[in-house]
């Protein structure tokens, strides 16, 4: 081998590897792919069928205070799943978990039995989850765009 051949492995192992491991670590802000992004909504839309059940619980138990607390929890599991699923979806489906959910305990079975009473909190609970959803859903809309600018390069 002359001097000549050292020189250019060299520069071929030194330029080329900094470059490529550089292009392949993850970006921080990228969505879950595939297989993965689905696993994640349907734990969302049982995490949000979850918090309905313990939302409509302790709104009933501790009324102003469990009904503050049910619909707190509500939002932080709205606003958590469109951060994790980094779009407006994750906000969506455990919305729609929590929605389904608190309108199957809302109705009456044949033995005359439900979750809710017909009183001010039962409908403060449904009516300030939805506003809550609606809420937690369009501030997350703000935020996706944003990080979609990010990712293109603009």
């Amino acid at each position: 081998m002359s001097g000549n051949d050292d020189a250019n492995k060299r520069s071929r192992a030194g330029g080329g590897g900094a470059g490529k491991a550089a292009a392949a670590a993850p970006r921080p802000e990228t969505a879950p792919a595939g297989a993965l992004k689905a696993g994640l909504y349907v734990l969302l839309f049982v995490l949000g069928a979850l918090t309905a059940v313990a939302g409509a619980l302790v709104q009933g138990a501790w009324f102003p205070g469990g009904l503050l607390l049910a619909l707190a929890g509500a939002a932080a599991l709205f606003t958590g799943g469109a951060r994790a699923a980094v779009s407006v979806v994750g906000a969506l489906v455990p919305a729609a978990g929590w929605l389904i959910t608190v309108i199957g305990l809302s109705t009456t079975r044949a033995e005359g039995d439900f979750v809710f009473g017909a009183g001010l909190g039962a409908y403060a609970f449904l009516l300030g989850g939805i506003a809550v959803a609606v809420i937690c859903t369009t501030a997350s809309m703000g935020r996706s765009a944003n990080l979609g600018a990010v990712r293109r390069g603009m």
